[in-house]
């Protein structure tokens, strides 16, 4: 894709620091870290989002996403991962190139500078849960 800067890391046009490459991904570090060791793993084949990417490019993503989160406890020490995909400009997606961010997490803050916008924990009435869970299941159909 034109203009994509993912696209361009995948050609080789764009500079990035590979960890990870197999017929259908690439893994690189992410250029602003939340964590020591955050990587970027990607399909090859340029799809824009969650929504847009095939399932086989899906399968595979999050395949080489577990093998680096891996190497990630193995290497790095580190003593958690996260994943996470950002789809659509408000759910914080700025590379429309879809992307999961494997977001290795430690005890020690000086590694990980990573911190949730929400509080888990905090329920939701059971009400409300029913209601948005059936108006779900009725989109599934």
């Amino acid at each position: 894709m034109e203009n994509c800067v993912f696209c361009g890391i995948v050609s080789g046009h764009v500079p990035g620091t590979k960890v990870a490459e197999d017929d259908l991904t690439l893994t690189f570090m992410d250029i602003n870290p939340a964590a020591d060791g955050h990587m970027l793993v990607i399909p090859k084949f340029h799809s824009e989002d969650l929504l847009e990417i095939d399932a086989e490019d899906l399968t595979a993503v999050t395949l080489s996403a577990q093998r680096v989160a891996k190497a990630a406890m193995s290497e790095l020490g580190a003593d958690g991962v996260n994943l996470l995909n950002c789809c659509k400009a408000p759910a914080w997606q700025t590379v429309f190139h879809f992307h999961l961010h494997v977001i290795p997490r430690y005890a020690d803050k000086t590694k990980d500078r990573l911190t949730l916008p929400w509080r888990p924990g905090i329920g939701e009435r059971p009400a409300v849960l029913a209601e948005l869970g059936a108006r779900l299941r009725s989109g599934l159909n």
